[in-house]
């Protein structure tokens, strides 16, 4: 008897960073679950994946910023034989200053960003100290290394993401799961349009693609690192960032940079 097709669990997998994991995946191999918000988006991704590839895809619409959208998503995950792989990518970014910020939107993100992938590593957990495999991908940001004017509720909940991960993975590692936590920058995204991200003033340098995010991710979640930051450039920015005295100064400078930049956009609109 062949041992059956490995299974992922994707949030946020109807664009950008989400839907390249699912590629990924599904060239692997892997029999998917996508999880997001947009239905129509999450069809069409599943028809063309299960189109190029010989694999299963279950389609879970589910908004994670609601109680139920999680519950949703958790009972699903208690309902399956095996979990081999959860992908905790749903996010969203907020421009502007924390006090010009409405509190809902705030206490959204820190539900989407914190809770939803604490809830739902605490359903799957279950499943893979059982069977002593599985792998779990937290989505965070270098933001989390960096915090910054404008950007405080990101900044902390990624901050959050990693040391969650970093923990769990010395309590889980002796039944055989890995934990990885994703660290990116800068990449091609709808994300970054979201944000309002003006990339020409970026340096293309810093910029990657979220195919290449995903594919450098996947490449290294078996290996016994938590943190993973894809890119000697963002790598080399998180070093300086947690320098004392320098990574100060950095911070403040990137911070006074982006309020300039955020002002420049007011009076261009």
């Amino acid at each position: 008897m062949t041992d059956p097709r490995p299974l992922a669990l994707i949030t946020g997998a109807s664009s950008g960073l989400g839907m390249s994991f699912a590629d990924q995946l599904a060239e692997q191999g892997y029999d998917l679950i996508l999880v997001a918000r947009r239905k129509t988006n999450l069809d069409n991704l599943a028809t063309r994946l299960t189109k190029e590839n010989r694999i299963k895809i279950d389609v879970l619409p589910a908004d994670l910023s609601d109680e139920a959208g999680i519950q949703k998503v958790e009972k699903h995950i208690h309902t399956l034989g095996r979990l081999d792989l959860l992908i905790n990518n749903a996010g969203f970014g907020l421009a502007g200053e924390f006090i010009r910020q409405s509190l809902e939107k705030s206490t959204v993100m820190l539900q989407v960003h914190c809770t939803t992938p604490v809830r739902l590593v605490h359903a799957a957990l279950p499943g893979m100290i059982a069977r002593k495999s599985g792998a779990i991908i937290n989505v965070a940001s270098v933001s989390g290394f960096a915090p910054m004017v404008g950007n405080v509720m990101y900044s902390a909940t990624k901050s959050f993401l990693i040391v969650f991960s970093q923990a769990l993975q010395m309590e889980v590692r002796r039944h055989g799961i890995r934990i990885q936590v994703l660290c990116p920058g800068f990449f091609h995204s709808e994300f970054h349009n979201v944000m309002r991200v003006n990339k020409s003033r970026i340096p293309r340098i810093l910029f990657m693609r979220a195919d290449e995010v995903a594919q450098r991710s996947l490449a290294v979640a078996d290996r016994r690192g938590v943190v993973y930051i894809p890119g000697f450039i963002n790598q080399l920015v998180v070093f300086f960032a947690r320098l004392p005295g320098l990574g100060n100064w950095l911070i403040d400078l990137a911070s006074n940079l982006a309020a300039q930049k955020r002002e420049d956009f007011l009076k261009e609109g």
